[in-house]
């Protein structure tokens, strides 16, 4: 049920925000009218090899259905063509623990390809590469792999183990492969919601021809114990394809009337990994976003700043879309930009409530300037409906990188995504912490086929999702079935959606936004880290 108590709310320290009534639109957003566009991009997937990931017709077909919605309602619709590299893996991969005592690992549970992983099939002994054992108590601690100089005394023709930390996965894997690595093997850093199996991405842009694989800490941990002991020899397998120039598009739709010198622009990436219909992540910003452009159509809602929304495409591929968008603007086009938000995955079925960190308190990595009141607007608009939100990092996992890198201020949700959840978030946010003594991720379908409105049945644990449904009230239920998505917060952060959303576009202030974001920030995004580069 859209919360309708607030009446007139605007964040009180927030310079662009000004006394805006946003009621009658977040009534308006529902997370049920947002479920069922969900539905339509899981037909679409289901009719197209289970996925909507960027150059496949499960991604068009989706661009068409946003589309034409939007024309409809009156927008100014248009689409940017664009090429990326696209990753398909072709056959299950092998990870085995040939010597000391032979163990094989089981993919999709024990370890994943990362994205954009090279083809090889290797036997070769491991070795540790500048690992922090036992873990710090801060992450990042780790910067395993970061620098060549880690490579010191690195034997050619090894595959080499890396703890996640500090740099992108990429950067540890091209480090690896410069040090004559034939295989990479990163594993999670080890602190509290960094113990998971890590799914990593290493971005359109690598092409070393080495398997690279993502695991646990567990496993990283207990084969750094037996390389204490003694020689580990390690089979590495991956058959995956690189297909380079692969068309694909982001979609664009403007309000007709607005200022065109202040442009609010808000954006979600539609696409999904190939490995699944990408519900939650990301159907539920994109469908949150489209609900919210056409209810503020159906409204008759005239802005007084122009809103466009984007939907991104090849998100997944390392931001290739958004970063294209705005290498494309001219330095008038990205000075009328007042503001850009950002909604990546909003409905994590064992959710948190998640601001970007846009002062740089929590962090250290602010944005530019005025993303301090965005996230402000934000946390004003939780407190006020009683609801516990806390910060998020601006670490370039998601489309708001582009725009923070060109100085546009820029702030948005998450609900969380592979990191394990902890028992403080729980108390703030129910949901599991643990099921049968094993951590929960806030989504354990996260990049993986279950990623959709019938998780069980397409491979995910039915026990741990029927706790997570009966610990939530019902609330991953649609239409008889437990979903991967969470209507409750879904319905939260598409209310806080829109509630942002229609403040800037009212507001006769401006945001200051022609500064860049701080040195650590630019030093920490500036290089497309891509969607889950940086963990």
């Amino acid at each position: 049920m859209a919360v309708t108590a607030l009446v007139a709310f605007t964040a009180t320290t927030a310079h662009a925000a000004v006394p805006t009534d946003t009621t009658a639109l977040r009534s308006a957003v529902s997370a049920d009218a947002i479920m069922d566009h969900l539905a339509e991009l899981q037909e679409i997937a289901d009719a197209n090899g289970d996925s909507r990931a960027s150059g496949t017709p499960g991604y068009d077909l989706s661009v068409d259905y946003i589309e034409d919605l939007l024309v409809a309602a009156g927008y100014e619709v248009t689409r940017q063509d664009f090429l990326f590299n696209s990753f398909r893996e072709l056959s299950p991969a092998v990870f085995e623990r040939v010597s000391p005592d032979a163990v094989t690992y089981e993919p999709g549970v024990d370890f994943f390809t990362a994205e954009y992983s090279g083809s090889g099939d290797v036997t070769a002994p491991l070795q540790a590469v500048d690992l922090v054992l036992p873990p710090g108590a801060e992450a990042s601690t780790s910067t395993s792999g970061c620098e060549p100089e880690d490579f010191a005394g690195f034997a050619a023709g090894s595959i080499a183990l890396v703890q996640r930390g500090t740099c992108d996965f990429s950067v540890k894997a091209a480090n690896a492969f410069d040090a004559g690595a034939v295989g990479v093997i990163i594993f999670n850093e080890g602190q509290e919601g960094r113990t998971e199996t890590l799914n990593p991405t290493l971005g359109d842009q690598f092409a070393d021809p080495i398997p690279v694989v993502g695991t646990s800490f567990e496993i990283g941990d207990e084969l750094a114990a037996l390389l204490a002991q003694g020689p580990v020899t390690i089979h590495l397998a991956t058959d995956t394809l690189i297909e380079l120039d692969v068309p694909t598009s982001n979609l664009i739709a403007e309000t007709p009337t607005g200022r065109d010198d202040r442009v609010v622009m808000a954006g979600a990436h539609l696409d999904s990994v190939a490995d699944g219909p990408g519900i939650e992540d990301n159907g539920t910003g994109s469908a949150a976003l489209l609900e919210t452009a056409l209810q503020i159509a159906e409204l008759g809602i005239e802005p007084r700043n122009t809103i466009r929304f984007a939907w991104w495409g090849a998100e997944e591929a390392g931001l290739v879309g958004s970063q294209y968008y705005v290498d494309s603007l001219s330095k008038k086009q990205l000075k009328n930009i007042e503001l850009y938000l950002n909604f990546d995955m909003i409905g994590s079925p064992n959710f948190a409530r998640f601001v970007y960190d846009g002062d740089g308190d929590a962090f250290g990595i602010k944005g530019p300037s005025g993303s301090d009141d965005i996230e402000q607007v934000f946390e004003d608009f939780f407190s006020s409906q009683g609801l516990a939100s806390e910060p998020t990092a601006f670490d370039g996992r998601s489309d708001y990188d582009a725009f923070i890198t060109a100085g546009i201020p820029a702030g948005g949700l998450f609900t969380g995504a592979e990191d394990a959840k902890t028992e403080e978030q729980v108390a703030l946010y129910g949901g599991l912490a643990t099921f049968e003594g094993q951590p929960v991720s806030f989504d354990p379908c996260y990049h993986q086929a279950c990623d959709s409105l019938d998780p069980v049945a397409d491979g995910a644990d039915a026990e741990l999702y029927e706790a997570l449904n009966a610990a939530y009230g019902g609330a991953l239920e649609y239409e008889g079935v437990i979903s991967n998505v969470n209507t409750q917060v879904l319905e939260e952060m598409a209310d806080a959606v829109a509630h942002a959303i229609l403040t800037y576009a009212m507001s006769t202030s401006s945001v200051n936004g022609t500064a860049k974001a701080s040195p650590v920030a630019m030093e920490k995004v500036g290089d497309r880290l891509g969607a889950h580069f940086m963990r």
